[in-house]
């Protein structure tokens, strides 16, 4: 699903190509920009380059780019630091950013004819007027109820939300070839990992939990495509705040000591495990919503993405909680890794890595 070129023709490489040209996939956080280059290699991927540069304080609130300055240049910094030549990239906005609609089209249309159709429709599914969104829209397939007809997903957002996009890569010297939804690019994601586990994955019923820094969501994949997506606010930044409060330390003290170590002994049985338990609340609180929408009780497997999932016994304790079988998310499992890329670092990153992997992935077709 892409946004960058959409019905308004706001970009110039098209919409849904294959894989013509490798791209830097970039994540923009609300604390870091997370920046990852794939490549085809042999019947699987190498990782190419990658880079997590931390983002100033208030650039980035819940998702929304507040400093667009500021996030060009750290963008620019992880290029540097990730030692890539490429130019192009693709950068998502929000899920709760984008406004998406399935419709049932005369599957006899050209691409033209569905264009003019979809506009002339489309006002009635969004709230903003036409000219202030980026609209674009991506063919799934025959309906299942009318063999003449196709099911078609078109997706908007406001201008906005885009626009500040193009202009952060623009400042860090980069071309913006697709700007895509965080949703879809977990989509991307879970599809590297199906591709390389032995799990059956791409048949199951699986539920991906982000947590990230200020916001968690959950993406549901049934026979690898997204159903269900939901997020609401919740993050490391809790665990963060909660040790600069208990220990007196600032909130660079605080992040950094929970990185790295160094706090008392009463800090894993009275602040560590306390979170713990309530990131497995969230998951169930998160379930228990797809469950009441979709009249489904239980899924196949979940998955712990987003900085969070790397704490340890995470999964298991959300596993023994809900009785889901639990994994922590890694979508360079079986990857190959260039020469110039820290391994071990990246090992520890990967579960922070799910979008900016879902978007490198759209280079690749």
């Amino acid at each position: 699903m892409s946004l960058a070129e959409s019905l308004k023709g706001l970009a110039q490489a098209p919409v849904f190509r294959r894989g013509q040209e490798t791209l830097l996939g970039i994540d923009v956080s609300s604390t870091a920009i997370k920046l990852l280059e794939l490549a085809r290699h042999g019947s699987g991927y190498r990782v190419e380059s990658y880079a997590v540069e931390p983002l100033p304080p208030k650039a980035v609130v819940e998702k929304n780019i507040a400093e667009v300055e500021a996030v060009g240049e750290a963008i620019r910094k992880a290029v540097r630091r990730a030692g890539t030549r490429t130019r192009g990239c693709v950068l998502a906005v929000p899920s709760s950013a984008v406004i998406t609609k399935v419709l049932p089209m005369p599957a006899s249309l050209s691409d033209e004819e569905m264009e003019g159709q979809i506009e002339l429709e489309a006002d009635q599914y969004i709230p903003y007027a036409l000219e202030e969104v980026n609209l674009d829209f991506e063919v799934l397939g025959p309906s299942e109820n009318n063999p003449e007809a196709a099911d078609v997903l078109i997706a908007a957002s406001r201008s906005e939300n885009v626009d500040i996009r193009l202009a952060a890569a623009d400042i860090a010297g980069l071309t913006a070839r697709v700007v895509d939804v965080e949703a879809y690019a977990v989509e991307h994601a879970f599809n590297l990992m199906a591709d390389q586990s032995d799990e059956g994955l791409r048949e199951s019923l699986v539920a991906i939990l982000d947590v990230g820094a200020t916001m968690t969501s959950i993406n549901v994949m049934e026979e690898g495509q997204l159903i269900y997506t939901r997020e609401q606010p919740f993050g490391g930044k809790q665990l963060t705040e909660e040790i600069m409060r208990r220990y007196n330390l600032s909130y660079e003290e605080a992040g950094l000591a929970k990185k790295e170590g160094g706090l008392p002994g009463s800090y894993v049985p009275e602040v560590l495990e306390p979170f713990k338990e309530t990131m497995a609340q969230q998951a169930h609180r998160f379930l228990q919503f797809f469950f009441a929408s979709s009249q489904r009780s239980a899924v196949d497997y979940l998955f712990v993405g987003g900085g969070c999932a790397s704490i340890a016994g995470v999964d298991e304790l959300i596993e023994h909680r809900l009785g889901a079988p639990t994994r922590v998310a890694n979508p360079f499992m079986q990857m190959s890794v260039s020469p110039r890329v820290n391994g071990q670092r990246l090992a520890a990153d990967a579960p922070a890595m799910l979008i900016a992997a879902g978007l490198a992935a759209r280079g690749l077709g």
